[in-house]
C-alpha cells in the first residue's frame, strides 16, 4: 500500500487472492447463499440445532425416566462396628434398601453408644460386652449415626453414616453431567474444511 492508504497496482494479485480466500472460508462455515452449507441439512436447519435438540432430549430422558430397582433383592446383612475413642470402624455403611441389618457394636476402650438418626434405634456397648440392634432399612438416603453416649471431649465429634439404597439421584446427575459436555463438544467443535489456497 502506498502512503495515504492508496492501492499500488502490484498489490492487487496478492489482496485479490486474500479476498478469494477469506471468501472460501465464508462459504465453508456459512454456506453459500441460497445453498445449504455443511453445516446444514437439507431443510436449510443448522445441524448444530439438530444436535442440540437431541442432546436435549436425551439430558430430560436420564433425568426424569424412572429407573429400574437397582440392586440386590433384601437380605439379612449382619455388621460389625468397632467404636473406640471419637471414631467408628468402618465409618460408613452401604445398604440396599429393605435390607434387615444386625449391627453389633464393639467397644474397644471405654462405654460408646450407637444411634441412628432417621431411624431411631439405639446400643450401648462396654468393653468387652457388645450391644446390638436390629431394624429394616427401609428408608433410602444417608443418616448419621452417632454415639449416644458421653465419651470424652470429642464426643459431639463421633459420627458415622448408614448409606440404604443406590443414590439414583447421584448416577443421573453423573450421567446428565456426561452427556452435557460430550453434546458441546459434538456441537461446539466445528472444524471447517477449507480449500486449498490458490
Amino acid at each position: 500500500m502506498a502512503p495515504g492508504g492508496l492501492v499500488h497496482a502490484a498489490d492487487l494479485p496478492a489482496m485479490t487472492a486474500v479476498s478469494d480466500r477469506l471468501r472460501a472460508i465464508d462459504s465453508v462455515t456459512h454456506g453459500t447463499p441460497g445453498q445449504g452449507g455443511p453445516e446444514t441439512s437439507h431443510g436449510g436447519v443448522d445441524r448444530r440445532w439438530i444436535a442440540a435438540a437431541a442432546i436435549l432430549a436425551v439430558l430430560l430422558l436420564i433425568l426424569l425416566a424412572p429407573l429400574p430397582a437397582l440392586g440386590a433383592a433384601p437380605q439379612e446383612r449382619h455388621l460389625t462396628i468397632s467404636a473406640r475413642s471419637f471414631e467408628y470402624t468402618p465409618g460408613v455403611l452401604r445398604v440396599n434398601r429393605g435390607d434387615t441389618l444386625v449391627i453389633t457394636l464393639e467397644a474397644t476402650d471405654v462405654v460408646h453408644g450407637l444411634y441412628v438418626d432417621g431411624y431411631g434405634v439405639s446400643t450401648v456397648a462396654e468393653p468387652g460386652r457388645p450391644g446390638q440392634l436390629s431394624f429394616v432399612a427401609d428408608r433410602p438416603g444417608a443418616f448419621r449415626m452417632r454415639c449416644s453416649v458421653a465419651c470424652g471431649n470429642l464426643h459431639p465429634f463421633m459420627i458415622g453414616k448408614l448409606v440404604v439404597g443406590p443414590n439414583t439421584t447421584w448416577l443421573r446427575a453423573v450421567a446428565a453431567t456426561l452427556i452435557t459436555a460430550l453434546g458441546a463438544i459434538l456441537v461446539f467443535w466445528h472444524r471447517p474444511t477449507l480449500p486449498p489456497a490458490a
